[in-house]
C-alpha cells in the first residue's frame, strides 16, 4: 500500500476515534433514515470497527439485540481504499443479506462527519458491492442555491424480482388470517423470500392491523403490503413491511422491500420513477428509479443523526 493511501486510512481512523475516552471503545451513531425529521423514518445504529477493536459475530449480534432497533450495522475501513468499507447488517435476531436504511445511515455518517473526501462510497456486503452517492436536493432550490446545504443520498441496489406464487389453500388462508381478513387484490413472491400483498387502497394499508403471531406461521420471512396511490396523491404507492421472524414486528421504512416494490409497480404502472411512502407509525419517503437495463434500483432519501456515543464493552 502506498504511503499516501496508508496516511489517509490512519487519518480516517483518527477522525472516527476522536474524543474517545477509551481507545478500544466502539464509536456509534444512531441515525433516522429516509426522513428529514428526527424520530421519524427508520432508525439504525452505525458502529465503526477497525483493527484495534475487532469483535466476533456473537458480540455483533449481542450488540444488535442490545440496541433492539430494526437494524444495527458495522462499518470496517478496507485497507488501501479511502472510501470503501465492509458493511454488515444485523436485526435484533439475525444477520441479513440486504438493508437499505442502514446503508443510507452509514453513508450519512461518513458524509456528514467529513470521514471521506469523496461524494461516493462503496460498501462490500453479502449482496455484493453497493454504492451510496451524495447528491443535491433539487426540490429545495431557491434562487439557484440549495437551502441550508441539504443533500440526498442515492443508494444503488439490485432489483428484487417478484413472481406469481402458487399458494395452497392452507397457505392462502394463513396469509389472509395474518392480515386480519384484509381484502387481497394481488399476491406475489419476492426473490428475498417475502410475500408481497396488494390491497385495494391507501386506507387499507394505513389502517391494517396485522396479527403478528399468525405472520410468524406464514411460509415466508416477512409480508410486504402495498397499494397504489389514489388520483391526485403525491405518492405513486404506499406500503408497510412486517418481519417478526427477524425480531422486527413492523420495519418503519424498508429500503430492501422497495427493491421488490419498484419491480412490481414498474410492471403494473409501466413507469420507472416513483415517489413512495411507507405508512408505518414513524413513516418515511423514498424516491425511486428503476434501471430496467442494468436491473438496479436507485433509492434516494435523507437522514438525521439523533445520537452518538461509545460502546464500552
Amino acid at each position: 500500500m502506498c504511503d499516501g493511501k496508508k496516511e489517509k486510512n490512519i487519518t480516517l481512523l483518527k477522525k472516527i476515534d476522536r474524543d474517545m475516552g477509551k481507545k478500544k471503545g466502539v464509536k456509534y451513531f444512531v441515525v433516522d433514515a429516509f426522513t428529514d425529521s428526527a424520530f421519524k423514518g427508520n432508525p439504525a445504529a452505525v458502529c465503526f470497527l477497525n483493527d484495534d477493536n475487532e469483535r466476533d459475530d456473537t458480540w455483533l449480534q449481542s450488540l444488535a439485540a442490545e440496541f433492539n432497533i430494526s437494524e444495527t450495522c458495522f462499518l470496517i475501513p478496507i485497507t488501501g481504499f479511502q472510501a470503501r468499507f465492509s458493511l454488515r447488517w444485523f436485526t435484533p435476531l439475525a444477520e441479513v443479506d440486504l438493508c437499505g436504511h442502514a446503508t443510507l445511515a452509514s453513508a450519512h455518517c461518513l458524509f456528514s462527519n467529513g470521514l471521506v473526501d469523496s461524494d461516493m462510497v462503496e460498501f462490500v456486503t453479502r449482496s455484493g458491492i453497493l454504492t451510496a452517492k451524495r447528491v443535491s436536493d433539487t426540490s429545495e432550490l431557491s434562487d439557484g442555491e440549495v437551502k441550508g446545504g441539504t443533500f440526498l443520498i442515492e443508494l444503488n441496489f439490485p432489483v428484487v424480482t417478484t413472481c406469481d406464487v402458487n399458494l395452497s389453500d392452507v397457505s392462502s388462508s394463513m396469509i389472509t388470517k395474518a392480515l386480519n381478513g384484509a381484502t387481497i387484490v394481488d399476491i406475489k413472491a419476492t426473490a428475498t423470500n417475502n410475500i408481497l400483498v396488494v390491497l385495494p387502497s391507501k386506507e387499507s394499508v394505513t389502517e391494517l392491523q396485522p396479527r403478528m403471531d399468525d405472520i410468524l406461521k406464514c411460509p415466508c420471512d416477512g409480508i410486504i403490503v402495498t397499494a397504489a396511490g389514489s388520483t391526485g396523491s403525491s405518492y405513486d404507492f404506499y406500503s408497510r413491511y412486517f418481519a417478526p421472524k427477524f425480531g422486527v414486528d413492523e420495519d418503519p421504512v424498508c429500503g430492501s422491500a422497495h427493491c421488490a416494490l419498484a419491480h412490481y409497480w414498474s410492471i403494473k404502472m409501466n413507469k420507472f420513477d416513483f415517489l413512495a411512502y411507507q405508512a408505518s407509525s414513524r413513516s418515511g419517503t423514498i424516491r425511486i428509479h428503476l434501471d430496467k437495463e442494468k436491473q438496479r434500483v436507485l433509492l434516494r432519501g435523507k437522514a438525521v443523526t439523533v445520537m452518538e456515543g461509545h460502546v464500552l464493552v
